[in-house]
């Protein structure tokens, strides 16, 4: 998990312990390069003097060539443990003695260098001048070599003591953490408690606690006085929508009154309208000519559409007013039914219908008849111009839905999606009404029906290759494999 996902106590226990530990590894690095850059300068210093003294102690060895002098005085070095290797050369440079004694040539140089000490492949080596009294000539040379075992020895332990330091302040840095990030997270994990609990509940009479006067304190009184406006304004609010509801539904209330009685007293003329252009059309109306009946014939249809378009319009306004009844309820027997009522014109059309099973709804029965009354009749109606036309329901699933989708298929003269924006709308037609009758109502019931349900419908089409309806409802079993 990165670091920026932790939660903040972590994070701040995190922070508190980097911070002791970076400081206490620089602190301790700091100590033991000082140590061991102390200790290599003391440690030539030291071989320095012992190489003096030697060198002063083998002067008259090599002045008088007594070999025999020299190699003892050399193997005194034994009790230097860290002295690995030790020669006097004399004069000419030739190696004159050697510690240990029987030391192969190789471990010295052929030659002696440069008088002094310096540190070469993990040792400490050089050479001191043989010289009897200051201002003499040179008698000779002393190579001195010394391991770094003592050095490593006093790093190891300073290691472990910087090991068991950090261990200890770790512990102790812990243990304060977990003590001081409470004063800082505490306050901040309430507020989060509380947000969220805002968030999910909807309640805005809940208040984060209050932990101190700092300026955590400063914003937790800042986001109370916050949550406090904000549910004064949706009491307020509430208060208003509870007032604007009341006065919208008796607004409804006088509107629906008012359709019904205008409903009710156009239905009046219009059946004396129609009756009387029955009577002009009875074949014993013989004083009305020919061009007469063509224009009575005009009336009737146009009373007749109007009759019916106020049916739909009251039908669409009771839609969106009407309490939904909701149940279980099988989609196919529903569909079933639909095509037995429109069977007469399925048979007369030779019309192709095939339907899949449906899957099982939580709806309103009736108002789903309702729906597939609307998309089955136009199917037919859309689908008439075609010598064979065919019609296809069933069920498929989209990625989009969580539901699954029921189509209405039909091979009808479909339109243009460049018109679907249209194609719900109350009195909007995408075809002219002398191709194809109906009131432009339809449709805009059906999207009514399935948006009240909490589904969604749209079309698909291309012109003269038919159209497919599709809608979604909420199901008993939204897992279950739609057949297709």
């Amino acid at each position: 998990m990165r670091f920026r996902d932790l939660p903040i106590r972590r994070k701040l226990a995190f922070m508190i312990l980097g911070t002791s530990g970076a400081v206490l590894l620089l602190t301790c690095s700091a100590f033991v390069g000082y140590e061991f850059l102390t200790y290599r300068r003391a440690a030539a210093r030291e071989l320095s003097t012992l190489g003096s003294v030697i060198a002063a102690q083998s002067t008259g060895a090599v002045a008088f060539d007594n070999q025999h002098d020299a190699t003892e005085i050399l193997g005194a070095l034994k009790a230097e443990p860290h002295i690995t290797a030790a020669a006097l050369y004399d004069k000419s440079g030739k190696l004159f003695a050697r510690y240990p004694s029987t030391a192969a040539d190789r471990i010295f140089p052929d030659r002696p260098g440069e008088d002094g000490y310096a540190f070469s492949q993990g040792r400490l080596v050089g050479f001191t001048p043989l010289i009897q009294v200051k201002g003499s000539d040179r008698l000779g040379s002393l190579y001195l070599s010394s391991d770094m075992e003592a050095l490593n020895e006093r790093l190891r332990l300073y290691s472990l003591i910087v090991l068991l330091v950090v261990a200890a302040a770790a512990s102790v840095a812990y243990a304060l953490a977990r003590v001081f990030q409470r004063h800082v997270s505490r306050p901040i994990l309430d507020l989060s408690e509380t947000a969220l609990a805002v968030s999910m509940r909807r309640d805005y009479s809940v208040r984060a606690a209050k932990h101190g006067a700092d300026e955590l304190g400063v914003l937790t009184d800042a986001f109370n006085h916050m949550l406090a406006q904000i549910e004064e304004q949706n009491a307020l609010l509430e208060k208003r929508v509870r007032e604007r509801t009341v006065e919208l539904e008796s607004v409804n209330d006088e509107l629906e009154a008012f359709c019904s009685s205008a409903a009710h007293d156009l239905r009046t003329p219009l059946r004396a309208i129609r009756g009387f252009t029955e009577l002009l059309l009875d074949g014993r109306a013989t004083h009305v000519s020919p061009e007469g009946r063509r224009y009575v014939a005009s009336i009737r249809d146009g009373s007749a559409q109007m009759s019916q378009l106020i049916e739909d319009l009251l039908s669409f306004s009771r839609v969106g007013r009407q309490d939904l009844e909701r149940q279980a309820v099988s989609l196919d027997p529903i569909c079933q039914g639909v095509l037995e009522e429109f069977n007469a014109e399925i048979l007369s059309r030779s019309a192709q219908v095939v339907v899949a099973p449906l899957p099982e709804a939580v709806a309103d029965p009736a108002l789903i008849k309702i729906v597939f009354v609307n998309l089955i009749s136009n199917a037919l109606k859309y689908s008439r111009s075609q010598p064979q036309p065919r019609i296809e329901i069933g069920v498929t699933r989209s990625t989009e839905e969580k539901t699954p989708v029921i189509y209405v298929r039909d091979n009808g003269v479909g339109f243009d999606m460049r018109d679907a924006g249209k194609l719900f709308g109350v009195f909007q037609r995408l075809h002219h009404a002398r191709e194809f009758e109906g009131t432009g109502v339809g449709l805009a019931t059906v999207r009514r029906i399935i948006e009240r349900h909490g589904g969604r419908i749209w079309a698909e089409a291309k012109p003269s290759e038919g159209a497919t309806f599709f809608f979604t409802l909420p199901t008993t079993s939204p897992t279950e494999e739609p057949a297709d």
